[in-house]
């Protein structure tokens, strides 16, 4: 009998690997190690669940039991992996050593809190799986004001989302305008008045500085001497790769574990997949990203080494008040701008210095631009 294949890890990135392997081969066998149940669902939902009033039920899309029947796995709930060893390919879980052919890392990530002081640090909540929001739903549903720290992707998406759902939200944000990382602060204008409109409070070029416990809530005070009285803080200032099984076993990490365009790590038959993978010097906790690694590392476990191409991609930001959609190069080393912008939203193409389409913005009804504009950088990269 043959040896499985061991996977580490429940979320998106493992189960669209293990549906992927299934299309073609139903026979191997695969081991699942996840810390929680193991129930299959879409994670970038969790950032509209208090809007729309979902219970971890509505969340599910396959429960634990279900989805390891359907897609034969064996899988081992609640339970979590001591430490890995390469170079005798074994994985030991509760005491217990399993051989393995193939072992993948989809250990995924976790929300980074930022070191601030006081003695309401250790309450502070994250949103990062179905887990975080099964122990945090209640005291965000019993909560009244809310303060979000950090105002990228995932923390503005959230607090438009909460504010929707009646909350009063504070989203306190250390560079000079949202989704700076991504955006020009021409395109988080727009974005930041719609907030403000929605009841957001922004207040950018500011950081937490304390969270101390108050016998109603929290004490949230900033480095530029702002207070604010709030029933719960929620940290969304990035994500940090799951790295502790590879740093234990001596795999190359560095921002995340690094990998070669076959998703293979420093170890051998080890590869790495989806949030806690870096690929060519970035870690991308995107969709598109993952679900094309799934398909060339579905390919490779399977005895056709494959390599993972990149192309540019399209990332969509999901507040419904005021939606954005880009495409490739949009926050460095922009040329020019071409701008087109009136009251239907903004089209925004980023140039190079050589006059080529590099990147593009759109906003609110211009995006239906967005996927002739993504074949046109194609046509000229």
């Amino acid at each position: 009998m043959s040896l499985p294949i061991v996977i580490i890890g429940s979320g998106f990135a493992s189960y669209q690997l293990i549906k992927t392997i299934r299309r073609t081969n139903s026979d191997c066998v695969i081991h699942v190690f996840t810390n929680d149940a193991g129930d299959d669902y879409n994670k970038p939902d969790l950032s509209h669940v208090f809007s729309k009033k979902q219970n971890l039920e509505d969340v599910i899309t396959l429960s634990a039991g279900n989805f390891a029947e359907q897609y034969n796995v064996v899988l081992h709930s609640y339970t979590l992996v001591e430490s890995i060893d390469p170079e005798n390919q074994t994985v030991t879980a509760n005491g217990e050593i399993l051989l393995y052919e193939k072992l993948v890392l989809a250990t995924g990530s976790q929300t980074f809190i930022p070191p601030f002081h006081g003695d309401g640090c250790e309450d502070i909540l994250t949103l990062n799986s179905l887990r975080e929001f099964e122990v945090i739903q209640q005291k965000v549903l019993d909560a009244q004001k809310l303060l979000v720290v950090g105002g990228g992707l995932i923390g503005t998406e959230l607090a438009m989302d909460l504010a929707s759902a009646g909350k009063s939200v504070i989203l306190v944000e250390p560079n000079t305008h949202l989704l700076a990382n991504m955006i020009p602060d021409f395109i988080s204008l727009p974005l930041e008045n719609t907030c403000r409109e929605e009841g957001v409070t922004v207040n950018l070029s500011d950081c937490v500085q304390s969270v101390n416990k108050q016998d109603d809530g929290y004490r949230v005070t900033t480095t530029n001497g702002q207070s604010y009285q709030v029933d719960c803080v929620i940290s969304a200032a990035g994500l940090k790769a799951n790295t502790r099984l590879a740093t234990k076993a001596d795999i190359a990490v560095n921002r995340g574990i690094i990998v070669d365009s076959t998703l293979q790590t420093s170890a051998r038959n080890v590869y790495a997949l989806g949030d806690c993978a870096e690929i060519e010097g970035k870690v991308m906790a995107y969709l598109q990203p993952i679900l094309l690694s799934a398909n060339a590392l579905a390919k490779t476990l399977l005895g056709i080494d494959t390599a993972l191409t990149l192309p540019n991609m399209m990332v969509k930001v999901k507040t419904p008040a005021y939606p954005i959609q880009l495409a490739g190069n949009t926050s460095a080393n922009i040329h020019r701008w071409s701008i087109d912008l009136d009251v239907q939203g903004i089209c925004a193409k980023a140039y190079d210095v050589d006059n080529n389409l590099t990147g593009f913005v759109v906003t609110k009804d211009h995006m239906k631009k967005a996927f002739p504009l993504f074949r046109e950088i194609h046509n000229t990269n």
